[in-house]
């Protein structure tokens, strides 16, 4: 009864938050268990502080070409997220090939990303991949398996204290290897080919060429050194990711050439 009792709560609390997230455009069920409006909030007070400690970029071009390309993929994102309040920002990094955008609609793109984007069309890609992840909710999703992986912690702990303590070390390590391998790495992974795939759609309906999408992963995968196994990574492999881009792109050059 000892164990079962604050295991058993934990679940139901966790139930009762519960909610089932649609992702647009592709119509995936995604678990959610943080409300939407918390975590733009906290979202957008961490964007804040990132705005105060790092350099923001006053390059005309690279915040004009932001924008532009960050609004008019904002504009047809919009029936998906009504709420968003988009930022756009610019941030002066030249070594961080990097992008990233939080819930709510904070978006950072690093002056290092313009090495390998170099058009519109080229940022869209960028830009369409992390609007879509604002978009499909993934930080939601990503904060509810911690939450649940937490859970099942819990239990696991809980349930071989009798143990001795070299036992229950190697069984508490085995659950944290399977959870990080098994659930969040390849979550992770289908997240990215996931606002791959939604990215594309949204850069396509706001205009831009999809298929320069396949010429700006091809450099940046040139540009990656030394990167870990894809089962081991957050990302899908470069080929991985192109393969499947050339699969989705007869759809999305069919809305570019027809919207």
């Amino acid at each position: 009864m000892k164990v079962a009792t604050p295991v058993s709560f934990l679940l139901l609390v966790l139930l009762f938050a519960s909610g089932c997230h649609t992702v647009p455009q592709t119509g995936r069920s995604a678990l959610h268990l943080v409300s939407s409006d918390r975590l733009a909030a906290m979202a957008s007070a961490q964007f804040g502080e990132l705005k105060q400690n790092t350099p923001i970029s006053r390059d005309p071009k690279y915040t004009s070409m932001v924008n532009r390309v960050g609004e008019r993929i904002a504009y047809v994102a919009a029936p998906d997220m009504p709420n968003a309040q988009w930022e756009f920002v610019v941030f002066d990094d030249d070594d961080q090939i990097n992008a990233f955008a939080m819930p709510g609609g904070k978006v950072a793109v690093y002056t290092g990303i313009f090495k390998i984007a170099k058009t519109d069309d080229e940022l869209a890609v960028v830009i369409g991949h992390e609007v879509a992840h604002v978009a499909a909710g993934h930080g939601n999703e990503r904060v509810s398996q911690q939450l649940l992986a937490a859970g099942g912690a819990l239990a696991v702990g809980l349930g071989t204290r009798d143990l001795d303590s070299s036992e229950r070390q190697l069984i508490m390590a085995a659950y944290g290897a399977g959870a990080t391998l098994g659930v969040m790495l390849p979550y992770s992974r289908y997240h990215e080919s996931e606002a791959d795939e939604i990215g594309l759609i949204y850069a396509a309906q706001a205009g831009y060429d999809p298929r320069a999408a396949i010429a700006f992963w091809k450099r940046m995968e040139a540009e990656k050194s030394g990167a870990p196994p894809e089962f081991l990574s957050t990302h899908p492999s470069g080929s991985t990711r192109i393969r499947k881009l050339n699969e989705l792109m007869p759809k999305a050059v069919a809305i570019y050439e027809n919207r």
